[in-house]
């Protein structure tokens, strides 16, 4: 099958997870398997092992991949795929979380998540949701738009009121390389183009990424088993921010606590890696062990 999306830091999740032969895996967030397809060769245990996306078309290729294989495959977001697993008492050795946007996702157009192609104001991961990108940038108000400029493009009150402006008042915006290309007049030099911090906080609003992360932590250690391994992957540092505080915080209760931290600090990839894939430069990895 051809290769959709090259998973990142594929081998310091391998380290981290330590699969075993026989051992049962959660992927939360498992995307076109670049991840899971190595670790279920090793593990051998398809049907003890969970595959979850809220993507459609993720969903549709892991069906194919592994369509000979007694593997559940679930269409669902990862919070409301741990509540289910949580209510049938399942629990596994190893649990991995991918927080990324995949690369057929920023790559097509018709998907709506990147600036520099010509598609519609999209960003939905899950096509059936009814917020979208193009509500919030015709509908939502100057004063929300602001809001989340700040909050998840973590840019500053006066710059963010002066976008939120531009964007209230250009309306109506119909692609997302308008959108883009109306915002390259606010420049600040540098590399990164001017369209980055906003598109990224609209697309955390559509998606409610940073809310179902904080939902989701609390209850992980109730679908690891003991001895489990549980490996998280962030793009930025507000999803890296709440994955460190939550570590931090579990394993700070001396022989009560429930994880112990394997990662003191982030892995994030090798000079080799990013050279193949320059999208991993951002990521960083973190994992933990249930006690």
């Amino acid at each position: 099958m051809e290769e959709l999306h090259q998973p990142v830091l594929l081998s310091e999740v391998l380290e981290v997870l330590q699969p075993k032969l026989g051992e049962s895996y959660l992927d939360l967030t498992a995307g076109y398997a670049g991840h899971a397809s190595e670790i279920l060769d090793v593990t051998q245990n398809y049907k003890d092992s969970v595959l979850v996306d809220r993507d459609h078309n993720a969903i549709e290729v892991l069906r194919a991949r592994f369509h000979d294989r007694p593997l559940r495959i679930i269409e669902v977001d990862f919070y409301n795929a741990v509540l289910q697993e949580i209510e049938c008492g399942n629990t596994f050795d190893m649990i991995l979380m991918d927080f990324g946007v995949s690369s057929p996702q920023l790559d097509r157009a018709e998907r709506g998540f990147s600036f520099a192609k010509d598609g519609p104001l999209d960003m939905r991961m899950d096509q059936k949701q009814e917020l979208d990108a193009e509500r919030i940038v015709n509908k939502w108000s100057e004063r929300e738009i602001c809001s989340i400029l700040e909050k998840y493009g973590e840019e500053k009150p006066g710059f963010a009121k002066l976008i939120a402006r531009a964007i209230v008042h250009g309306r109506p915006w119909k692609s997302t390389l308008e959108l883009g290309e109306a915002l390259k007049k606010y420049g600040r030099g540098g590399k990164v183009h001017p369209a980055t911090r906003t598109f990224q906080a609209i697309r955390i609003a559509v998606n409610d990424e940073l809310g179902e992360i904080e939902r989701t932590l609390p209850l992980l250690t109730k679908v690891l088993k003991p001895g489990g391994r549980v490996a998280m992957i962030t793009f930025h540092s507000l999803e890296d921010r709440l994955v460190k505080d939550w570590m931090r915080e579990m394993s700070s209760f001396g022989e009560e606590s429930e994880i112990e931290v394997l990662t003191k600090k982030p892995i994030t990839a090798e000079e080799q890696e990013l050279f193949i894939n320059p999208r991993a430069r951002s990521a960083k990895l973190r994992a933990a062990l249930k006690l």
